[in-house]
């Protein structure tokens, strides 16, 4: 669902593109009209790109606020990284979060931390 937001985020902005570049390409003294109606046009996609940012940002929200809920959390270290798939194996429902994602961005992470229901 992600891929599809961001796919038409992209989409609509290229439209938004093509309409500046043909706007630019105008004078304002022969095709007034011409003007005004890529204006519209484009009021129109800004306010649709910004309206999908913003389901994008709430869907990334309800993801971090579910991880926040989990009674349990600590930074993974250099070791338990190294062999992440044994450390998940042992953990049952253990979330790791690396601060270079978007949820780890959006959550002010600085290290690798891992979530789950149970002590880790």
């Amino acid at each position: 669902m992600k891929e599809i937001e961001k796919n038409e985020i992209k989409r609509l902005s290229d439209l938004l593109d093509a309409i500046r570049h043909q706007q630019a390409a105008l004078s304002l003294v022969d095709s007034a009209e011409k003007y005004a109606e890529l204006e519209s046009e484009k009021e129109k996609l800004e306010t649709e790109i910004a309206r999908l940012r913003e389901v994008h940002t709430q869907k990334l929200s309800k993801e971090a606020q579910k991880l926040a809920k989990m009674p349990f959390n600590r930074a993974i270290t250099k070791k338990e990284q190294a062999n992440m798939g044994a450390l998940k194996k042992s953990v049952r429902g253990l979330v790791v979060v690396h601060p270079m994602t978007a949820l780890g961005r959006e959550m002010g992470l600085q290290v690798m931390t891992g979530f789950a229901k149970s002590e880790f």
